[in-house]
């Protein structure tokens, strides 16, 4: 029970990744807000079915009003916010020469804006208590300039990770090291798990030729990720704050 009595809020908490890291959470003791722009009823049922209270909030994790009102709303249901898991987020294919605009717009939205507006929502609330943990999806794709190999496959490209994508999980790797010196002094630790390919609906469509290219010869799976923000969000890592955990099969190495 590493977070037994803690107060977490997930966002993206109806997808996939949300809800495991939502389901180990409630597994090790914490309550949670469920945080979504779409129904979280079944992550709820399945955190309640594991013996713990579970909040359910509709939010949308790219406009400011409404990420307030879920920190509000958490805030109200637990009297306190203990973790923040930043899971939010859209995928974006294609190749950067032919993004469009509005596309760029759109990843960047809501994959790094949400996750600042959501850490500068909880800061107050954790600094009062001098305590938090606050833990983000970032990607292997924020390190290596994007899976594909166009140069060998230009077909890859259509069905991997894009720039826009790629450069939305950067920015949350250096956000967090901002934010990770800003409030260390108050207790508070800021951490990034940074996935490789993960078997999910969003990479039904990832190119066999590069799954082949992952060293333990197999995808990720969502439980594996959150058994790493798990351990960030927990005592054992309470001297580790800054940090980008690599969770990729060795896939890539730094």
């Amino acid at each position: 029970m590493r977070l037994r009595d803690r107060v977490a809020i997930v966002t993206g908490a109806a997808g996939g990744l949300g809800s495991a890291i939502s389901e180990r959470f409630a597994q090790e003791g914490a309550s949670l807000c469920l945080a979504d722009r779409n129904s979280t009823a079944a992550t709820a049922a399945a955190v309640r079915s594991l013996g713990r209270e579970a909040v359910e909030v509709l939010a949308d994790v790219t406009q400011t009003a409404s990420v307030n009102a879920m920190v509000a709303q958490a805030l109200v249901a637990f009297g306190r916010i203990d973790i923040l898991v930043n899971v939010a987020g859209v995928s974006s294919h294609g190749a950067a020469a032919t993004l469009p605009e509005a596309e760029w717009d759109r990843v960047l939205n809501h994959n790094l804006k949400s996750v600042f507006l959501c850490t500068q929502a909880v800061v107050a609330p954790m600094r009062e208590r001098r305590y938090g943990r606050i833990v983000s999806i970032g990607s292997i794709l924020g390190k290596n300039g994007g899976n594909p190999r166009p140069w060998i496959d230009p077909s890859e490209q259509v069905r991997a990770g894009n720039v826009a994508y790629g450069a939305s999980k950067a920015g949350i790797h250096a956000m967090t090291f901002y934010f990770a010196k800003e409030l260390a002094a108050d207790g508070i630790t800021v951490n990034v798990v940074a996935p490789g390919p993960i078997a999910s609906p969003m990479t039904t469509n990832f190119p066999d030729t590069l799954r082949g290219l992952i060293p333990v010869g197999r995808m990720g799976t969502a439980v594996e990720v959150a058994d790493a923000v798990t351990f960030l969000a927990g005592e054992a890592a309470s001297f580790v704050t800054g940090e980008v955990l690599d969770v990729n099969g060795g896939a890539w190495c730094d």
